[in-house]
C-alpha cells in the first residue's frame, strides 16, 4: 500500500522555515545587503544559498540526528575557525567596497539570477559552516516532532522541502519589499549600510574564533 505522509507535515515545516529564516544573523545580514544594493535578484541569489543550507542540515538531521550533531561538536573548533575567518573575510570586503546600486533604472528589469549567482556558494558555504546555527537548525528540527510526527523518509523529505519553501517565502516576500524601496537609498546612506554590514559580519567573525580561542584555553 502506497505511503501517504502527515498532510499537517507541511503547514509545520512552513512555519519552521519562516521562523528559520527571519532571525538576523551573519548570513541574513549579508542576503539584506546584497538586496539592497542588487535589487530582488540580487537578495534571491545570495538567500538561495543560505536557503540550500539549511535545506542540507535539515536533510542530514531528519535522516540522522544523533549522528549529525555528534560530528558537528566532534569537529566544532575547525568548522567555527573556518566559519569566522570567511565572516572577517566577507566583512572586510563589504566594508571597504565602494558603494553602488546596481542595474539601476530600466537596466534592472533585465537582470536576472544568473548575474549574481556566485552569492548563492558563498552564503551556502557561511551557512554550512556556522556551527551554532547548525545546532540550532537540528533542535529545532528534532523539536518538530513535538507537533507533528515525523518518522518515514519521505515524511523527512515531505518536511525538509516544507522547511526550505518556507524560507525561500520569507526571502522572496523582504527581497521583493527591498526591492520596491531601495532606490530611495542615495548612495551616502549605502556606503553607511555597507559598512555597518560588514562591521557586523566581522563581529560575527571575531566572536566565533574568539570562542574557539577561549574553549581551547580552558583546557
Amino acid at each position: 500500500m502506497t505511503y501517504i505522509p502527515n498532510p499537517l507535515i507541511i503547514p509545520i515545516g512552513l512555519i519552521a522555515g519562516i521562523l528559520i529564516a527571519a532571525p538576523v544573523g551573519p548570513v541574513n545580514v549579508l542576503c539584506i545587503q546584497r538586496a539592497i544594493e542588487r535589487g530582488f535578484w540580487g537578495g534571491i541569489a545570495a538567500s538561495i544559498g543560505s536557503v540550500m543550507g539549511d535545506g542540507l542540515i535539515a536533510l542530514c538531521a531528519g535522516l540522522s540526528v544523533g549522528t549529525l550533531s555528534g560530528a558537528v561538536q566532534t569537529h566544532r573548533a575547525i568548522i567555527q575557525l573556518c566559519g569566522g575567518v570567511a565572516l572577517i573575510v566577507f566583512g572586510l570586503r563589504l566594508y571597504f567596497s565602494p558603494p553602488r546600486l546596481k542595474m539601476a533604472g530600466e537596466a534592472e528589469a533585465t537582470a536576472r539570477l544568473r548575474d549574481f549567482a556566485w552569492d548563492i556558494p558563498q552564503t551556502f558555504f557561511l551557512t554550512v559552516t556556522n556551527p551554532g546555527a547548525v545546532l540550532g537548525l537540528i533542535a529545532v528540527f528534532g523539536g518538530i516532532s513535538t507537533f507533528v510526527e515525523v518518522h518515514s523518509t519521505i515524511d523527512v523529505l515531505l518536511m525538509v522541502a516544507a522547511i526550505v519553501a518556507g524560507s525561500m517565502l520569507w526571502w522572496i516576500t523582504l527581497s521583493n519589499l527591498i526591492g520596491r524601496y531601495r532606490h530611495q537609498i542615495d548612495m551616502r546612506r549605502l556606503h553607511a549600510i555597507n559598512r555597518i554590514a560588514g562591521f557586523l559580519l566581522g563581529l560575527f567573525g571575531a566572536v566565533l574564533i574568539a570562542e574557539v580561542i577561549w574553549k581551547a584555553g580552558r583546557f
